[in-house]
């Protein structure tokens, strides 16, 4: 009761703030988001003098702890209050990572508002979100030329009105490749136990759902450290799979367990990354130069119309130059594939330069980039 106590009277702060105040408003659905939108929103204070509302749905959320007298935080929660609230926002710009606008119970406002959407991943736009996830928007803020790629495309196809798609870069990779920079250096084993990060996608299909056990159990069999990683959304929706990894494991001296996603500890304190289909692969590869073996669970697939376009997901495409790709039913010889990969590390490394210049925009500047627009967007409103 306290809680909607409180959301309730954050939502009606919100609405009482006169229009000048409510120019620029973001929205985060929690903890793990924060980090696509600090940038942008330090910019928007430090480099234009900008007031930004920011809404959170939970109390957690870094966002809304910020001690910045331009960064005004309301907790609006995610049930029916948030769904009122975003229905009659008045608001000049909406910056939001949640995609779905429209499809769901999140829709436009009945007023004129601006909606921007920031990528929360790196991967491609068309398979595995759902179709018309981003149909709704203004402003996309795009990762790489992948992104407006499929984005034209999928307009063209399905006769969509055209967005403005903005070359913006990814905000968490700039935050990984910051912190790589100032990290005391951990040299890469290339002999004996090896760090490894299983941080996968989540699905029915994915790799905790389907081999997660034979998986890591294969791992620690071979003498190396282990760390699960697993999605949000594993815990939210098939918790029992992750009690069953902890229970299993839990007491072993090598296996580590973290679900705290926000954190960049796991990454920088590994060898390599075991992943599926996971955008956290891409995150890992471009920001460490670290390998990635990915486990050739079936491909994640939120729209069966995906293959209607012409482009190849980013995510296919690009496996092989980030690692290598194990298939399912050599999954019991894992621990050789992972002391094979981390041996070819540094020619590894240099196919996952290449291929970060190519897919990431303004690397390092994202934040910078991202606020200029937003200013853009509502100085013309």
């Amino acid at each position: 009761m306290f809680r909607l106590w409180r959301y309730w009277k954050d939502m009606r702060h919100f609405q009482a703030l006169p229009p000048e105040m409510r120019r620029i408003v973001f929205y985060s659905e929690g903890p793990a988001y924060w980090v696509h939108l600090e940038a942008i929103i330090r910019h928007l204070v430090q480099d234009y003098g900008r007031t930004v509302c920011y809404l959170s749905s939970q109390e957690t959320d870094p966002g809304l702890a910020q001690n910045n007298l331009r960064i005004l935080p309301f907790c609006i929660g995610e049930g029916a209050m948030r769904t009122t609230l975003f229905r009659f926002l008045k608001a000049g710009v909406m910056v939001m990572t949640m995609p779905d606008l429209e499809t769901f119970h999140i829709k436009r406002s009945i007023h004129p508002v601006h909606y921007v959407y920031v990528h929360h991943s790196i991967i491609s736009t068309h398979m595995a979100y759902r179709p018309s996830a981003f149909d709704h928007f203004d402003t996309v803020f795009c990762v790489g030329p992948h992104h407006i790629e499929e984005t034209r495309e999928n307009e063209q196809a399905y006769g969509l009105p055209v967005k403005d798609l903005f070359e913006h870069g990814y905000g968490r990779l700039d935050a990984i490749l910051k912190a790589a920079r100032v990290r005391p250096v951990q040299p890469r084993r290339k002999s004996g136990p090896l760090r490894v990060l299983v941080a996968p996608s989540w699905g029915p299909q994915a790799l905790l759902e389907t081999v997660g056990e034979q998986l890591v159990e294969a791992l620690l069999d071979a003498g190396h450290e282990v760390t699960v990683r697993p999605h949000p959304q594993t815990r939210r929706l098939t918790p029992a799979v992750l009690d069953g990894l902890l229970a299993h494991f839990r007491g072993h001296l090598l296996f580590r367990y973290e679900e705290n996603v926000a954190s960049q500890d796991s990454l920088h304190a590994s060898d390599l990354m075991i992943s599926d289909w996971s955008g956290a692969a891409l995150e890992y590869a471009f920001g460490l130069e670290h390998p990635v073996l990915f486990v050739d669970v079936p491909r994640k697939s939120n729209n069966p119309e995906y293959e209607k376009l012409k482009a190849v997901p980013l995510e296919v495409r690009i496996r092989a130059e980030i690692g290598s790709v194990l298939p399912l039913d050599r999954l019991k010889d894992v621990a050789q594939w992972v002391e094979r990969l981390v041996v070819d590390s540094a020619a590894v490394a240099e196919r996952i330069r290449a291929a970060r210049c190519q897919w990431v925009y303004n690397l390092g500047q994202s934040g910078e980039r991202g606020a200029e627009r937003i200013v853009e967007i509502c100085d013309r409103r």
